[in-house]
């Protein structure tokens, strides 16, 4: 058994096993809206992801900046967004995080450093070069974080974006949830070289592979990855190795892979269940505890579900409101 990973005290320990059981009872609220066709367009969920999004956003401080993907409601909430604004999103709703303009794939939330999610594959590599330099030339000792899965890994815009973070030495750390499938297409036989952190090697940066699996492990090791860059270091990537429970998207029916594959990895690797359970055998956690985070959480989400329900979809005449800097 490895010995302790992070320094962290046992508030923070808790802390991240409640953004993970949030973020996890969010995704699976989400779920059930869209099967009761409550939330128009596609959803993608990142449900068995939660350790890599958490244990990453908790090596940020508050004022760093991240973008997501189309896979990015775990993101937004780990970085801090509200569920209440993120369901109205979704719902389409005027109160919604981007007045109900972007649904599931366009969240985004300045004050708290999202820079937004994107529908493109790999279209969050280019923005965040762009946000890296700014860091820079501000002199403002921000750390910038772009989140993307193995098939991003594949087009071009990642390695322009590798490329132009260490010729500048950006601070910008390439976080990969590797979940094993690009949509329908397995990672070991699309993406070449073995993995996307043994890429970093052509850029001259360090690579890292972690167990996406284990909170603590990727929040080191993305802590190192950030340290490096906000002392002018330069940037890195960081290959976390993950599964999504769900289908690519709400409807996939998953041909391409077996359920005795998810339903191992859940078994033995359920990023949310290793958790509880060393802070269990930590002291740290009781039964009691546990059941109590979960009713609050449940009740934080049923409350946010409401505000949705209950909020005013978005007025034909503020259509094109917001399109333009000085209209």
């Amino acid at each position: 058994e490895k010995e302790e990973i992070v320094d962290i005290s046992n508030e923070e320990k808790l802390s991240l096993l409640k953004k993970m059981l949030l973020i996890r009872a969010f995704e699976e609220k989400a779920e059930a809206l869209f099967q009761q066709k409550l939330i128009p367009g596609f959803v993608h969920l990142s449900i068995g992801q939660e350790a890599s999004t958490t244990g990453s956003c908790a090596a940020l401080r508050q004022d760093d900046y991240i973008i997501s993907t189309h896979r990015g409601h775990a993101h937004i909430l780990a970085k801090g967004g509200n569920p209440k604004y993120m369901f109205a999103e979704l719902f389409g709703k005027a109160t919604g995080y981007c007045k109900g303009k972007g649904g599931s794939m366009h969240i985004a939330d300045f004050s708290k450093g999202i820079l937004g999610a994107n529908g493109v594959v790999g279209g969050g590599f280019p923005i965040m070069v762009g946000a890296g330099l700014s860091i820079k030339m501000r002199k403002s000792g921000q750390v910038g974080m772009v989140f993307f899965g193995d098939g991003a890994s594949n087009r071009g815009t990642f390695h322009e974006a590798c490329n132009m973070a260490a010729v500048f030495k950006l601070p910008v750390i390439f976080v990969c949830e590797n979940n094993g499938y690009a949509s329908t297409s397995p990672a070991e036989k699309m993406v070449a070289g073995g993995s996307v952190a043994n890429r970093a090697k052509a850029y001259g940066i360090p690579g890292y592979i972690t167990d996406g699996s284990n909170v603590l492990e990727v929040l080191e090791v993305v802590h190192d990855a950030v340290e490096r860059a906000r002392g002018g270091n330069g940037p890195s990537i960081v290959e976390n190795e993950t599964c999504r429970y769900n289908g690519h998207f709400e409807g996939d029916r998953q041909q391409y892979r077996t359920q005795d594959e998810i339903h191992s990895y859940k078994q033995d690797r359920d990023p949310i269940q290793r958790f509880e359970l060393i802070l269990k055998q930590e002291g740290s956690l009781t039964g009691d505890m546990a059941e109590q985070i979960k009713r609050e959480i449940t009740g934080v989400i049923n409350e946010a579900v409401q505000f949705a329900m209950d909020s005013p979809l978005p007025a034909p005449e503020d259509a094109l409101n917001g399109l333009l800097v000085n209209p």
